[in-house]
This record gives C-alpha cells, sequence and structure tokens, in this order.
C-alpha cells in the first residue's frame, strides 16, 4: 500500500513518517475515524513503511521482497485482527485466520470498505460480529513468538470497538508491557465504545473526514470519472470516500432513484385527503422490496441527499445546491417549499430509521409503506 494511493490525511501521513525517522514509535496506537477516511489503509502503508525499511516518505526503495509479500498481504510479521462470527463454512470457535483469504480478497478490492461491506462479504447473515475471547488467545500465542524476519511484529485491530469485555481483559497485559519490537496498531469508528483501559494504553490519532476536493481529485486519477461527476459524486459522498467508491459503482441507478423519488413525493403529497392514493404507495413500496437490501439502503440515501438540496434552496442558499434533476417537471425550486425546519428533522429521522431496519432485516415492504405513510403528513406540515 503507498502512501500516495491514500486519500487526503497528509498530516498524519506526515506524523507517522516522522515518527519512523526519529524511531520515536509508539507501541500501541488507536486511528479513531468514521467509515471512508482511510484508517485500514494508513495503518497497513505504515506498518509496510517500518517492516520494510522503505525511505523517502514512500513505501519503496526498501527491502524488495517484503514489499512484494505486503502487496500480497502476506507478510509473516503483518498480523489482522477483525471482527468475525460463525457462518456455514466456520461452526464454531471463529477467528481471524479462519476468514485470512476472503480478508485479503476484501481489502485488495477496496481498503477502504465499511464493517458493513466485510459482514456481507462473509455472509455472517444476520449475526453480530466481534472481536471474543478465542481472538485474544490467538493474539497472545502470536506475538509471543519471535519475528520470522527479525525487526517489527505489527498487530493492526480492525473496529477494536467491537472486542468484547472478555477479549479486552485478556490482551490488557501485553498491550501495556509487549514484547521488544511489537507494535499495535488499533483502529476504531467508536471511542466510546472501548474501554477506558484500552483507551489508556494508546496514543490517539484522530482522522478527519475528507474534504470534497480530495475526494473529487481520487475520483478523476483512479476512477476515471470526468470532472463534473466527480465533483457531484464528492458532495454526496459527504467525506466518506468508500460512500463516493460506491456512487460511482451505482451511478447508473441515480436516475431510477430519481424517477422513485419522484414518484414517491408525488404520491404523498396527493394521499391528504384521498385515500385512494394509498393503494398507490403501498404498490411503490412493493416495488422498492424487490431490490436487494444494498439497493435499498444506498435508495434512503439519495432520498435524504435530495431532501438536504431541496432544504438549501428553501433557505435561500442555490449555490450550495449541486443536484440537478431530470424527471420532466419536477424541479427542486419548486419542491423547496415542502421542505423546512418544521418538518426537516422528522424526515431526516424517519429516513435514518428506515435505513437501521433495513440493514437488520426487516420487512422491507412494511419498512416502506410505513415510511411512506409518515411522509403523506410529514410533507404538508408547515
Amino acid at each position: 500500500m503507498l502512501f500516495s494511493e491514500i486519500v487526503g490525511q497528509n498530516h498524519i501521513k506526515n506524523h507517522l513518517l516522522q515518527s519512523a525517522s526519529t524511531g520515536r514509535i509508539p507501541h500501541a496506537q488507536l486511528f479513531i475515524g468514521q467509515e471512508g477516511t482511510g484508517t485500514l489503509a494508513m495503518a497497513i502503508a505504515y506498518a509496510q513503511y517500518l517492516l520494510c525499511k522503505n525511505t523517502g516518505g514512500e513505501n519503496t526503495g526498501g527491502n524488495e521482497s517484503c514489499n512484494i509479500k505486503f502487496n500480497a498481504l502476506m507478510h509473516p510479521d503483518l498480523h489482522f485482527v477483525y471482527p468475525v462470527a460463525t457462518t456455514s463454512e466456520v461452526t464454531k470457535h471463529p477467528t481471524s485466520d479462519k476468514f485470512a483469504e476472503q480478508w485479503r480478497a476484501f481489502l485488495k478490492a477496496n481498503p477502504y470498505g465499511s464493517l458493513f461491506d466485510w459482514y456481507n462479504h462473509i455472509d455472517i447473515q444476520n449475526k453480530q460480529g466481534q472481536i471474543g475471547v478465542d481472538e485474544a488467545g490467538e493474539i497472545l500465542k502470536k506475538l509471543a513468538l519471535k519475528s520470522y524476519e527479525g525487526g517489527y511484529k505489527i498487530m493492526i485491530i480492525w473496529m477494536a470497538d467491537k472486542l468484547n469485555t472478555e477479549a479486552s481483559n485478556k490482551i490488557l497485559k501485553i498491550l501495556e508491557e509487549p514484547p521488544a519490537k511489537t507494535i499495535f496498531i488499533l483502529i476504531a469508528e467508536n471511542e466510546q465504545s472501548i474501554l477506558q483501559t484500552i483507551l489508556s494504553r494508546c496514543q490517539l490519532l484522530r482522522f478527519n473526514a475528507l474534504n470534497s476536493v480530495e475526494i473529487e481529485q481520487a475520483l478523476v486519477a483512479n476512477q476515471h470519472c470526468d470532472a463534473q461527476q466527480a465533483a457531484l459524486l464528492a458532495r454526496q459522498a459527504q467525506g466518506n470516500y468508500n460512500k463516493a467508491l460506491q456512487l460511482v459503482s451505482n451511478a447508473a441507478d441515480s436516475a431510477d432513484f430519481e424517477q422513485k423519488f419522484v414518484t414517491w413525493v408525488r404520491a404523498a403529497f396527493r394521499a391528504k385527503g384521498n385515500a385512494a392514493v394509498i393503494k398507490d404507495l403501498i404498490e411503490w413500496s412493493e416495488d422498492l422490496a424487490t431490490l436487494g437490501r444494498e439497493q435499498q439502503k444506498q435508495f434512503l440515501e439519495f432520498c435524504i441527499e435530495l431532501f438536504r438540496q431541496a432544504l438549501l434552496y428553501n433557505y435561500q442558499s442555490p449555490n450550495l445546491v449541486y443536484y440537478q434533476t431530470s424527471v420532466d417537471k419536477f424541479k427542486l425550486e419548486n419542491f423547496a417549499p415542502f421542505v423546512n425546519g418544521a418538518n426537516m428533522d422528522e424526515i431526516f429521522e424517519e429516513l435514518s430509521q428506515a435505513m437501521y431496519h433495513i440493514e437488520r432485516n426487516g420487512n422491507s415492504k412494511m419498512i416502506f409503506t410505513d415510511l411512506s405513510i409518515k411522509l403523506t403528513r410529514l410533507i404538508h406540515k408547515k
């Protein structure tokens, strides 16, 4: 993983490179950042820089054999831990090593992938992944051994906020007093979910959300987007590069999503005092229910963004509006008066709740029908 492949976060890159060049490397660091900010990509690049003795601020010029192993994510002194659960193939005592091949494929496809993406990748269905006490035992065993190449041993714990209490307590001692040349890099999104005893043993590095210019430039350079499309997607991504990549791969869905959105809000508007229109909303819900769960979630995110764009028009900020509608006779500036301070919070809350229930395998027809009926009230709220 090259540092140049990581989007933004230049201040953190510089900090890590300086710590490596001066030899002042903390034995335990905690990278805190939301999805799509590059915490995992940065951890891998930093580990490669240390293990392969690279120079010049990039993962080149060091031990070439070591760099080749890193490119395959198979360096013997690099260890990964991540949330897992039982599956049809791993029926008991799940640990990270049992999913190693899937993990490497996941990282090679997209090192910015989310926890939800990972769960889908290993198909744990409705189960909740965690880093359990079996995993803690594996950590202790691995770090008790000498390093394979005589240098550092690096343990990357992705989504450390999924460490359960028993596992956290089991690794406290080695986290505080690790063997010589052992480095822990913990990665988490939710600092509040980590035990205070773990936090107190780590140096914290906070990753900020990416700005739209950084995402736009990355999409043009890496995804071959044209400048106009990249600018649009970068604004929609809201600092999350993983979301931007998903928007690129689903760009063809945008026109269909817009048509579904317009059909929905028009029916919700007509439903006041006209019970017959409820039938249209139920049919609309049935149509949405035929989509895959991930598409349903993306549609709800699309709706949130269009409501936000309409609100900006309503608040006299057209210079902040970037979305251009394409559905016949539907313009955001005409829709804007129906999206205001009286109903916006509730609309966002209902859309967020619907997304929450979709992610947890709720009955999508019921979820969308309930959401639609609520919108018939909210869209007329003044």
